[in-house]
């Protein structure tokens, strides 16, 4: 027979094991399904759902990030027994794979140019050499050549989205936002901007697509300042539309078939971009794309006609003369994958 304080330590303890054995039990799409509202955070305590504001170190400029939790993700879109899938639907978005991701942070906008101007123009910014120069020569980070004609071509800046940098560019960029901040900042992973973009969503896009994305019908053949749409369900603007948005992976168009026929689900997938300068994804549909291009399962690849005017020889590796759509977005790993520490870009002046 028990006496009375064991009984109640017995009681407390099957209390107790009742409440964990139900978290573990509750289903990740149910919690997906319920995002609730953010509230301010530590920079370093990570908890779903709150956010912090940053703010570059000796500017004025700053960006608030929001922390998205883990959890499974069924990746891209799926054709139908005619062949045809959603609407706009293209063969390199499947067949779909199940992926599983870990916590993260990621920015509730695209990065302005009030943001990437810091980097690429402010003069004596923090961290920078003050030379222009191939990056990928030595650990110093550089910051991008003067671009030819106006790098915002004609949208102005400020609070609209940064456009028209290289994919080496925005890589740049996070590394040196990673150097004067001292946390670690890149790009997506190409699964982790579809998880965020959708935010539980299982749908080709969100309904009533115009209150959420700006794109061909409804931006005016230019893109808007970031933020004026509604947000998604985890509070984060400009997922679908606007501009579409550099993530870290190359560009593969067998990529889905290929990890298709790997244990599903995938932890972490990500195609770590090489010395290459194309192809690189692209996601999310941009102002000047119709309606079934903004969707979550929607890819890009990079190409070469996005430089065709650029005379110089080798042409830039930091801007886009014929490219005025594609802007970035950043995130942080609440614990980062170990092939993703450090990441910086490879591609140099050589490069092919």
């Amino acid at each position: 027979m028990l006496n009375p304080q064991c009984r109640r330590l017995v009681k407390r303890t099957q209390i107790v094991a009742s409440a964990l054995a139900a978290v573990l039990a509750t289903p990740m799409a149910t919690l997906l399904a319920a995002p609730s509202a953010p509230t301010q955070g530590a920079a370093d305590t990570f908890k779903a759902g709150t956010t912090y504001i940053e703010k570059i170190p000796e500017t004025s400029v700053s960006f608030e990030m929001v922390a998205i939790p883990g959890g499974k993700l069924t990746m891209g879109s799926a054709a139908t027994s005619l062949g045809a899938g959603e609407p706009g639907r293209r063969e390199d978005e499947g067949p779909q794979v199940q992926v599983e991701l870990a916590p993260f942070w990621i920015s509730k906008h695209e990065v302005t140019w009030d943001e990437f101007d810091e980097y690429a123009f402010a003069q004596g910014a923090k961290g920078l050499r003050t030379v222009d120069s191939g990056a990928g020569d030595t650990d110093a980070i550089s910051r991008p050549s003067r671009p030819y004609g106006d790098e915002a071509r004609g949208f102005a800046k400020g609070q609209q989205p940064a456009i028209a940098m290289t994919h080496h560019a925005a890589m740049e960029y996070c590394r040196w936002l990673s150097e004067v901040t001292g946390k670690a900042y890149r790009l997506a992973t190409e699964a982790e901007w579809e998880y965020a973009a959708r935010a539980g969503d299982t749908s080709a896009a969100p309904k009533g697509l115009g209150e959420h994305a700006w794109f061909e019908e409804n931006a005016n053949g230019r893109p808007q300042p970031v933020g004026d749409k509604a947000p998604n369900a985890w509070q984060l603007h400009d997922m679908l539309g606007n501009v579409a948005e550099w993530v870290l992976d190359q560009y593969d168009a067998e990529r889905y078939e290929e990890l298709s026929v790997l244990p599903q689900p995938l932890e972490r997938p990500v195609l770590v971009p090489d010395d290459r300068r194309y192809p690189h994804v692209v996601r999310g549909g941009s102002y000047l794309d119709g309606a079934e291009e903004v969707r979550y399962a929607a890819r890009l690849a990079s190409s070469e006609e996005w430089s065709a005017s650029d005379p110089q020889q080798p042409q830039s590796i930091w801007w886009h003369p014929d490219e005025s759509f594609v802007g970035l977005r950043i995130v942080r790993a609440a614990e980062e994958q170990p092939e993703l520490r450090a990441i910086r870009s490879k591609v140099t002046k050589d490069s092919m």
